[in-house]
């Protein structure tokens, strides 16, 4: 038998006995909030989109006018464009829930829910911005990707590794005074493994060359290594 319960005025979510059920169905209900929030509240994702536009204009402007840019040069700048709109489109997570709404959550859903689903909607939005990104990076600085298909997979994984590591940085980060300088400071070395293998992996796909799909292995596995420490840490924090 499967009743609901409210959880706030923006959706219910089903109750049943069934602990995995019931944490799948948490974790969608809290990511149509999430991305029901985002639409009503458009000026955050129209700036995310501004400051990648931006920021590849800026490289169209220094580099396409003093020459051709070389493929290591044009994988490691888009790879830092990608970086910061990571930190800038993660840092939200938790630093624009309210408190009360915090301790509403607490009552209703159980905190794997909640960390969950922030990482399954993050690495959506960070999914759509690097297509974004990739896309106009490769109309005003040209695309030398010899291998498309592999490229798009590593800008997934990429994703991925950002809203899993940048998430849990961003609810720890939320507990504490000036968050806003916190999250950069406890992002980056977290983040320096797998853009190490980002950017490795990405450099196979750009040269075209069939080599090992070890760094593909690996981003997976930091991927999910992340993911289940989010996982089991999260309920801990949550409690604070």
């Amino acid at each position: 038998m499967t009743r609901f319960r409210p959880v706030g005025c923006i959706f219910a979510v089903p109750f049943t006995h069934r602990p995995a059920v019931q944490l799948l169905r948490e974790i969608w209900y809290l990511m149509q909030k999430d991305f029901r929030l985002e639409w009503r509240q458009r000026a955050a994702l129209n700036g995310m989109l501004l400051y990648v536009g931006s920021t590849v204009f800026v490289c169209y402007l220094s580099f396409v006018r003093g020459g051709v840019l070389p493929a290591p040069a044009w994988n490691a700048l888009l790879w830092i464009i990608l970086l910061f709109t990571a930190i800038n489109a993660v840092a939200k997570s938790f630093l624009q829930e309210s408190r009360g709404r915090l301790l509403y959550y607490y009552a209703l859903v159980r905190p794997e829910a909640v960390i969950l689903a922030k990482i399954a909607y993050n690495a959506i939005l960070l999914l759509g911005l690097g297509l974004v990104a990739f896309g106009a990076y490769s109309l005003v600085l040209g695309n030398p990707v010899q291998q498309p298909g592999r490229f798009t997979l590593v800008v997934a994984l990429g994703a991925l590794g950002f809203a899993s590591s940048l998430t849990l940085i961003s609810g720890i980060a939320a507990k504490a005074q000036n968050s806003n300088t916190l999250m950069p400071v406890l992002g980056f070395p977290v983040v320096i493994p797998i853009l190490l293998q980002l950017i490795k992996a990405a450099k196979n796909a750009l040269d075209g060359l069939d080599a090992s799909p070890q760094p593909i292995y690996m981003l997976l596995g930091l991927n999910l290594m992340v993911v289940a420490v989010s996982y089991l840490l999260y309920p801990f924090l949550w409690r604070t």
